[in-house]
């Protein structure tokens, strides 16, 4: 049974009783939003630095799009980046430099409105695919995780008010009651996805969202909540506007999600304990436990939410549990995820079976589990975040999004994310290929496939998941290279993806050792990666938009780093 909402005279959300159909649900009334927003409070005492893009050293005037890679090392305080409120012209699709039209951005641009999907007259969000086939299973669907990148193109595009309705509509799915046989779901937990049923009947529209009770493996999304709260600040820094996000309903929805993951239990590490199949990687795959996407989506949004909260009672006393947890993640996380060179070395020489505090091999790692592949992988000058660490369990898969946020929201150090990116180019025919980006590396295969899979035929080897390439991983990339200062790296990438992403018809993933097939389950049309290509093309040519998606250093939370002997000396 779901429950339905509300809307009061003011705006405001009420619940209704919960025997209502959902068919009865009366839904926001977006028009009684405030017409002009109100201007962004810039003073508020946060940590991160909120300086205008006018603040900075270098004014900027239009240039050609080929620039020196100087023009993109300007952006030392990324957190007082503001995006420009103006459109940034690939709507036309004619270059804010005059450059001549783009046909494939055009046709990108034409495909991502294609896919927008209206509730009661109003866009609310994107379906995942353009797909023709028969079988739509979930594709027809607006997925939190995948809306994404098609929100940052309409922000970067100038177009917020998608964004908005966005950010409301699964805001009031939250509030819905969530079953999963006889067990009820937290009340923080974010709709994975969400669809329009259309009564012509009636002529009525009603929601239906998908809180994990249809999933594969019936997981509920951890990384939605995440990916919430970090659109609702790429929101607030697009547009200047602060109103939508000091709205109570949505201050709200951030406590609550933020309760979930903040909650006092028997965890011994800051790190979220998670089960398999919970974020972008939504099948069996050996990443339950601490998986590096979802707590480096965590740290973000805990970062996120520093600045968006309200300092009222309630927001006071989150903030004060957010900065304890950031202390203890940011310690963690950089000491016992991050490996490179002379960490593998340790590992390499651990003893086992140590007891006590003073123990050195702290997980009980074993050094024979170490995989051969790893000692040739491991460049000398470059290093990444491992895919997973726990008790007696180190996973040394190189997982892109989770190493890319890493970078974004400044988990990694300076030093870290200049080796990750010095790892990306040293291992350019393993990560990026004939397309760019493998989702992680290396492929799993053989007996250890059919155990840790299941023999799940969708996760072959170098298929989907288990090594797959995918386009949408190619903004990520991409904003990680700007704001460490390597745009080449990124211009290489996309003229890769320029070559044949079009033309193969926007898939979903590549298969191939070298990303060199289409995938043999790909959906056509792709929204994520119709508008992962956009905003990678729309960032690299303004990295003012950069702003939005990323968050420099903070020095007030930044531990001291001690780690035991055999990790120093």
């Amino acid at each position: 049974m779901s429950r339905s909402v509300d809307v009061t005279q003011n705006g405001s959300v009420k619940n209704v009783s919960s025997a209502n159909s959902m068919a009865e649900l009366e839904e926001y009334d977006f028009s009684r939003l405030p017409d002009r927003p109100k201007t962004l409070n810039i003073e508020r005492q946060r940590s991160c630095d909120e300086r205008s893009l006018t603040d900075l050293p270098l004014c900027y005037s239009p240039q050609p799009p080929s620039r020196p890679d100087s023009y993109f090392r300007i952006f030392d305080n990324i957190d007082g980046l503001n995006s420009p409120g103006r459109r940034s012209g690939y709507n036309t699709p004619r270059s804010l430099f005059g450059c001549e039209p783009n046909p494939m951005i055009s046709e990108a641009w034409e495909h991502l409105r294609r896919s927008l999907v209206y509730f009661r007259d109003q866009p609310v969000g994107t379906i995942a695919a353009l797909d023709n086939s028969d079988e739509k299973l979930n594709y027809d669907q607006v997925f939190v995780r995948d809306f994404v990148p098609s929100a940052l193109a309409f922000l970067m595009n100038g177009e917020p008010e998608i964004v908005k309705n966005f950010i409301l509509k699964t805001l009031r799915l939250q509030s819905w009651e969530k079953k999963i046989d006889r067990f009820q779901l937290g009340e923080g937990v974010m709709p994975a996805s969400f669809k329009v049923l259309h009564d012509p009947v009636r002529n009525t529209e009603t929601l239906i969202a998908d809180f994990g009770e249809s999933a594969i493996g019936r997981v509920a999304p951890v990384d939605s909540g995440f990916w919430w709260i970090i659109l609702l600040r790429a929101f607030t820094k697009s547009t200047g506007d602060s109103s939508l996000a000091e709205m109570p309903e949505c201050q709200k929805g951030m406590r609550l999600i933020l309760s979930l993951c903040l909650s006092e239990g028997f965890d011994t590490f800051p790190t979220l304990l998670c089960a398999d199949g919970c974020s972008m990687i939504d099948r069996r795959m050996g990443v339950y436990g601490y998986p590096i996407e979802i707590q480096a989506l965590f740290f973000m949004a805990l970062r996120c939410a520093l600045v968006l909260l309200k300092q009222d009672a309630e927001g006071k006393d989150f903030t004060e549990k957010i900065v304890k947890r950031l202390h203890a993640l940011t310690y963690h996380m950089r000491n016992y995820f991050w490996i490179d060179m002379k960490h593998l070395n340790d590992i390499y020489r651990f003893k086992t079976e140590e007891y006590s505090h003073t123990a050195v091999n702290k997980f009980n790692i074993m050094p024979d589990s170490l995989p051969e592949w790893i000692f040739e992988f491991m460049p000398t000058h470059g290093g990444y975040f491992l895919g997973n660490v726990g008790p007696s369990n180190m996973d040394f898969r190189w997982f892109c999004l989770g190493n890319c946020i890493a970078i974004l929201s400044s988990l990694a150090t300076a030093e870290q994310s200049t080796a990750i990116m010095d790892l990306i180019d040293s291992r350019w025919e393993e990560l990026i290929g004939d397309m760019p980006v493998k989702v992680c590396y290396p492929a799993i295969e053989g007996h250890e496939w059919r155990i840790i899979t299941g023999c799940d035929p969708k996760n072959t080897r170098w298929s989907y998941h288990n090594g797959g390439s995918w386009p949408v991983l190619l903004w990520f990339l991409t904003a990680a290279c700007i704001k460490t200062g390597r745009p080449q790296i990124a211009r290489r990438a996309i003229d890769l993806a320029e070559s044949r992403l079009a033309k193969d018809g926007w898939p979903e993933y590549y298969d191939g050792k070298r990303g060199r097939f289409i995938g043999k389950q790909a959906r056509r049309h792709q929204t994520w990666s119709i508008a992962g290509y956009l905003v990678a093309k729309m960032m690299l040519e303004d990295p003012s938009h950069l702003g939005m998606v990323a968050l420099e250093d903070d020095k007030q939370l930044r531990p001291v780093l001690r780690r035991s002997a055999s990790w120093t000396n």
